[in-house]
């Protein structure tokens, strides 16, 4: 294990403690989710720095005016804590509902607003997408893993639909955004992470009036994986 990461895992610990417990308390009447999504930043910096990685964001310019579905590529558990720091937005993620049972994680996704779906349950699942598509509309930008779960070999996986009929439903477009560079740092789980830079890419929106989600889903898994593989090379 990286040693800088093992020494500074008090201090992430420590903050999660010290602020983000605290914080807890006053993010609970914030119904805007300010509070905690500040907290939440600091945590995910927090982590990234005791681990020695760097982050390089690029295409700051590419993010729309209004509401965006964030789509990313997944590679690591370091994915979230990478969106939460850098991504030059303020968002919601979507999640599985059983989350809300780990201890101070599921307050801070609660209470911070961000999007319960019920995999177990088809319909609630899809009362869920509804409840997003409302909260997207109204000015609330989410990130995604179209993926689905963890790539586990670095390489692009085929991408869920559902992230797209989203995006179609609340009538917002899809931004791609790679995450590059993550498995050379975090190459078999968080245990193995090593310093190392990173490059979070935000690539010209793709819009989703008047298309098909498989096609829109198609166009952005094709710019993530361009980038990929020419970032490769």
């Amino acid at each position: 294990m990286n040693l800088r990461f093992l020494l500074g895992f008090p201090l992430v610990v420590a903050w999660m403690v010290g602020v983000g417990i605290p914080g807890l308390f006053v993010g609970a009447f914030d119904r805007k989710g300010g509070i905690l999504l500040a907290i939440t930043r600091g945590w995910a910096r927090l982590i990234l720095l005791c681990a020695g990685v760097r982050v390089e964001v690029e295409g700051r310019e590419h993010v729309p005016a209004g509401p965006a579905v964030y789509a990313a590529n997944h590679v690591s558990a370091l994915d979230i804590p990478l969106l939460f720091a850098h991504l030059p937005v303020r968002f919601r993620i979507i999640h599985k509902r059983s989350l809300y049972w780990t201890p101070v994680v599921g307050q801070y996704l609660y209470y911070g607003g961000h999007i319960d779906v019920d995999r177990k349950n088809a319909f609630s699942a899809k009362r869920s997408l509804k409840r997003a598509a409302e909260r997207i509309r109204g000015g609330v930008s989410v990130a995604v893993f179209p993926e689905g779960s963890r790539s586990p070999d670095g390489r692009l996986q085929s991408f869920k639909r559902g992230t797209f009929v989203l995006a179609q439903d609340a009538g917002v477009p899809v931004v791609p955004v790679s995450l590059l560079g993550v498995k050379s740092v975090v190459p078999a789980g968080l245990v193995s992470v090593q310093p190392g830079r990173l490059v979070l890419r935000l690539h010209p929106a793709v819009s989703t009036e008047g298309r098909d989600a498989e096609a829109v889903a198609d166009e952005v898994r094709a710019v993530i994986e361009r980038d990929l593989r020419e970032s490769a090379a």
